[in-house]
Parts: C-alpha cells; structure tokens; sequence
C-alpha cells in the first residue's frame, strides 16, 4: 500500500509554533508529512526577506525530532518557486501525495472561483484530480460544497502567522509565544527581521546549555579529553561538542548539518583549524561563557558520471577531481557556463569554501580567507598548462564546472572532504544557498586569529 504523504507548503518566514503543531496534526492522519519552504516569489515579496540559507535553517530548527517529517530544501536550494502541480508530479513516485491547504483557499469552488482554480496554474485541473488535506482556519466559517472533489478536512485551531512574528520582532516586542525556542535563539543570534542585512556570526554563550558528544574514543588522546566534559545522554541537546582533529569536524558536520546544531570543536589532532585549542578551553568554565557563533557556509556539488547519472552531495571544506591514472588530467573549467580554461593540463583542480581554504587550497598554494569573505576559491593541482595560471578568486554566485576532456585516457575521481565519489566525468559546484553549518570558536582564539597568524608568523606551526 502506498505511504499517503501530506505535501506541507508554504514561506515558513519565519517557523512558528503554529506550523510546528499543525504538522503534529497532520502526522496523525498521514503516513509522512514532507514541508516544502518556498523559493522566491514575485506575488509574496516577503518571501525574500532573507537569503534562503537563514529560512532553511530555521525550518532545520522547527521542525526537528518530529517522526515521519522531513524538511525538504528543493525549493531554497535551487532558487525557485515550484507550482503545486510541479510538485505533485516530482514526488509522485514517494506515495499518495496530499496536498495541504487552508479552507479559505477554497471558497467559491462549488462555481469554480475559487482561489485554486482561478489563480493557480493548472488550477483547475488540480482541483478536479488531485487530493487535497484541508485544514479548518480560527473563525472561518466556510461551505462544505466548496471543498474539492478529493478532500479531507482536517478541523484545527491552531492560531498564528508568520506576518505576525515579523511584526512582533521588527518591533521588539516579545514572540516567546509564537516561536519555539531554537529557532527563536538563532533569530536573536543573528538579528533577523531587525536588519536589512543579517549578521552571519555573533558574539554569545554556551554556558548552561546541554550537548552531545562527538568522539572516537579509540584515541587515548580523546578518550583523555571526554573525561572533562558532562554530555546528555538523552534529551534535547543545544549543540554539539566533536573532540578531535578537523577530520573530526568534518565527518561530524558531514552526519549532523540537517540538524542545525552548533559545532564546538576541541582539538585532539595537528593544526584544527575548525577546532578550538584544548588549553584554552580546558583553562574556562565548560561549556565556554564566552565564544562567537559563525554560520559558515557549504558547497553545493553535483558529479556526473560516464553514464550521466547525476549525484548531489554537499562539504563543509572542498571538493576536488584528480587523475587517475599515472597521465596528468585534460580538464575544461567554465564558471556561470563561460569558458575559462579550455584546456587545463594539471593532476586535478579544486574548490574550497572560505573556511575550508586553510586545507588542501593552502597547501596547493592558494591564500586562505577569512572565514566569513563572501568569496571562495579554484585551485589547480600541479599545472603545467596554462603555465601562468595556479587559482582564481570566485564570488559567491558562480557556479564552477569541471569536465574531463578525455575519460577514456585520462579518467578523473571526485573528492568530497575527502570522501572519494568514484569516477567522474564532470564536477559542478557552487556556494549552497540552503546548506549551513554553525561552528562557534572560543572568542580569545576565534577562526580569524587562527589565520591572521598564518599570513604573519615567519616560522613554526599554528596550534589549534
């Protein structure tokens, strides 16, 4: 029997209480409950209020620890606005697709004027073929011969918008109401709703919050450390605490980034540029009083191989191709679909975010940034031709692509922090605009100090 799934739409700008209780409500009626943030809409301006990767955080954050629902990030990913009748068709294939909609969208269907069947696109065939869950509004009073031929009205009274909590935010008035709490610190986190631009890191605290641990405690040296800290067991964790190397972080982030959790890293390896040194932290109260939050960003990579089937992944640090074979690589690089290196003779060539610029972009001969540069990097691996090129400076909204020029000879792999995706044929990545990862650094020895004293020391090793 089909999974009957409920297709739960909407701007979600910001999650309140009331789209978090409404998806309980829909839970007890339907298998699984999929909420679809909106991408940008040309009839809802408020809908771009915020860059999309604040929106699918905070709906990571609202909807959390809820069985049978996911959040799913199509829309603010790909920058677009998917019609209903769109979505109907690309998630067919998953079960019996329910649409949910409020009553009032649907006055005057009983003589087809309906605001479904006069404003949507292909509205009126959707209204006479697809199954819609109808959701009762507080003190709308409507006509059951209004309702769609195929229904199921579910009678609520769950007060609330989204409208209202902008208001109420903009203003400074109180929202502790109308939002629950993780979403809410991190709106406070980052002054949204209160500025044109939002921060992307801020200055605040750890102390007092619960976390969960992330260690290998095959390694005396972590199994040391995990002695100092009091992780839950069970429960709601506030964060997360990875003890390790930046390999660590890096698998913890790879796991873990859909649950919008902070990252607190203490370092048991070498350099642990995304990790705060364990003197330090081992020296304050722990959890730390004082640190900085930074939301950083990810990559966005698809991989196509020799049979053209498509693979979407994300990484925190970088994503490369490299030879395979013993022959240097043949590689075309074009950026927003511009031909910029027709032909790139090298072992291989690389993207790195800002923050993963300190890794292999370094070493191969790339300056790091700083972590919050609204920049990022392409590097290419041993070059020999062209002989003057090593890397270029990337804004955040181009899209790189990397295409091996002669497979059969040359073969190339794909790499995703570290994670080898096998054989390629072309590698396309971009700076994901719905993917994010929090990392939050002691503020005496924040990220950006880390790196300030790469650029200035004259010898000796950077500690973690």
């Amino acid at each position: 029997m089909a999974l009957r799934i409920a297709l739960f739409g909407g701007s979600f700008n910001p999650p309140g209480l009331h789209h978090r209780r409404i998806a309980e409500a829909l839970r007890t009626r339907f298998d699984q409950v999929l909420v679809v943030p909106c991408g940008p809409r040309s009839d809802k301006s408020s809908t771009n209020l915020l860059p999309p990767v604040y929106r699918a955080a905070m709906a990571g954050m609202a909807f959390a620890g809820m069985p049978g629902v996911e959040v799913d990030l199509f829309d603010l990913e790909q920058d677009r606005f998917t019609r209903t009748h769109e979505l109907d068709a690309r998630f067919a294939p998953r079960g019996e697709i329910w649409h949910v909609v409020g009553v009032d969208l649907t006055t005057g269907g009983a003589i087809g004027q309906s605001a479904i069947q006069r404003f949507w696109e292909h509205g009126v065939r959707l209204w006479n073929t697809a199954r819609f869950a109808v959701l009762t509004r507080p003190g709308h009073v409507f006509d059951k011969a209004d309702l769609p031929p195929h229904h199921e009205l579910i009678e609520v009274e769950i007060p609330g918008s989204s409208s209202e909590i902008r208001e109420r935010l903009a203003h400074g008035e109180n929202v502790d109401h109308l939002v629950c709490a993780r979403p809410l610190a991190y709106i406070q986190r980052y002054g949204l709703y209160r500025a044109p631009n939002p921060g992307s890191w801020a200055r605040g605290s750890l102390t007092g919050r619960s976390y969960r641990l992330q260690a290998d405690m095959d390694n005396p040296k972590v199994a040391a450390y995990a002695t100092h800290f009091a992780p839950v067991e069970n429960g709601n964790a506030e964060f997360i605490t990875v003890l390790g190397g930046d390999g660590s972080m890096l698998r913890c982030i790879r796991e873990h980034w859909r649950e919008r959790l902070p990252f607190f890293g203490v370092n048991a390896g070498h350099l642990g540029f995304l990790m705060n040194g364990a003197e330090a932290v081992f020296a304050a109260e722990l959890p730390p009083p004082d640190v900085i939050f930074r939301q950083l960003p990810m990559l966005y990579v698809e991989t196509e191989d020799l049979d053209g089937k498509v693979r979407i992944s994300y990484g925190f640090n970088d994503a490369w191709v490299e030879r395979i074979t013993s022959q240097s690589a043949w590689l075309a690089v074009s950026v927003n679909g511009v031909p910029r290196l027709t032909k790139l003779v090298a072992d291989g060539a690389l993207v790195a975010t800002a923050a993963g610029s300190t890794a292999y972009a370094r070493a191969m001969g790339a300056s790091p940034l700083l972590a919050d540069t609204p920049a990022w990097l392409l590097v290419g691996s041993n070059v020999m031709e062209p002989v003057d090129w090593k890397s270029a400076l990337l804004s955040t909204d181009m899209q790189v692509e990397i295409t091996c020029l002669d497979p059969e000879r040359r073969p190339i792999q794909a790499y995703i922090d570290g994670q080898n995706l096998g054989e390629v044929r072309t590698l396309r990545a971009r700076i994901s605009r719905a993917a994010a990862a929090e990392l939050v650094f002691n503020a005496s020895h924040d990220m950006a100090e880390k790196i300030a004293a790469i650029q200035f020391r004259s010898s000796g090793v950077v500690k973690g």
